[in-house]
């Protein structure tokens, strides 16, 4: 399917789309540049922020649950009033915060990492009812935060080691139950597992960096279709639009000197996608 340019704008590292349902707006993330973008209108709109900001849901109509290097903030989006609801590895200079996302119980799943990649710098929490979690330790890049529509299972991957897992969650409250086990195995490709975003029918969709593409891949782990996206560095997804059939993809400059890189895309797609979470605080 071809896809066109949603944001000129060119971010260095393009993360975190989120389409907030209410105000039918998406949001996304330059995190190196500490800044979140949206486009209101006809016009782009830009958040500066003073660290690294890379992921967040929706709590109400004008309030976004934010995660950045230090923490987990409450930011209104009409005042820009930042109010801190967790620390996130504060007292750590070597992570920031990066990929995350809402789960179905009003949750929110964070992972951090290492500035520099450092190995095993970083891990998973989830945040839910005022507890900040840590669900997987030693993970060097997070990434591929989503859940499957019928509340089964999580899944998530550490980019470093390229296996996407599956983490079944206890039907009641949404925290880990038993063991993760591997969905799909791609350490032996040549990109990067990247974001990754599950459509209404349980399909995962996942950005592969390097590859300049969106792989989609049915609950059984077989490749369905691919997206492909004209710069190499695609790095996530989300569904939105008024019928949540149109598929954002974020992607990132650093490295790649030659526009389109680090402009944000959209493209048409056959599959619907999940109304994306309300946060409870």
């Amino acid at each position: 399917m071809t896809t066109t340019v949603f944001s000129s704008i060119s971010c260095t590292l393009g993360e975190g789309p989120l389409w907030h349902p209410e105000r039918q707006q998406l949001f996304w993330f330059d995190i190196l540049n500490k800044r979140m973008l949206s486009v209101e209108g006809d016009e782009e709109r830009i958040w500066q922020f003073d660290e690294c900001v890379s992921a967040a849901g929706w709590v109400d109509q004008d309030t976004l649950l934010m995660a950045s290097e230090t923490g987990l903030w409450r930011f209104d989006l009409e005042t820009e009033e930042r109010v801190l609801v967790c620390p996130l590895e504060a007292d750590n200079k070597v992570t920031r915060s990066n990929d995350g996302r809402a789960d179905p119980w009003g949750g929110f799943w964070i992972g951090t990492m290492g500035f520099n990649a450092e190995k095993g710098a970083g891990a998973i929490y989830r945040y839910y009812r005022g507890e900040l979690r840590k669900l997987v330790g030693d993970v060097t890049i997070s990434n591929a935060i989503c859940f499957a529509p019928d509340r089964s299972c999580a899944y998530y991957t550490d980019t470093d080691i390229g296996q996407i897992m599956r983490q079944p969650l206890d039907a009641s409250d949404g925290w880990p139950l038993g063991e993760p086990e591997v969905f799909l195995d791609l350490s032996g490709e040549d990109f990067g597992v990247d974001g990754a975003v599950v459509d209404a029918k349980g399909n995962l969709w996942n950005a592969q960096w390097g590859a300049g593409r969106v792989a989609c891949y049915s609950p059984k782990g077989a490749l369905l279709e691919t997206i492909l996206v004209p710069t190499p560095q695609s790095s996530c997804p989300a569904f939105g639009g008024a019928d949540l059939s149109t598929l954002f993809v974020t992607t990132a400059a650093e490295g790649v000197e030659t526009p389109p890189a680090g402009q944000t895309f959209t493209a048409p797609t056959t599959t619907v996608g999940q109304r994306e979470h309300q946060v409870i605080l």
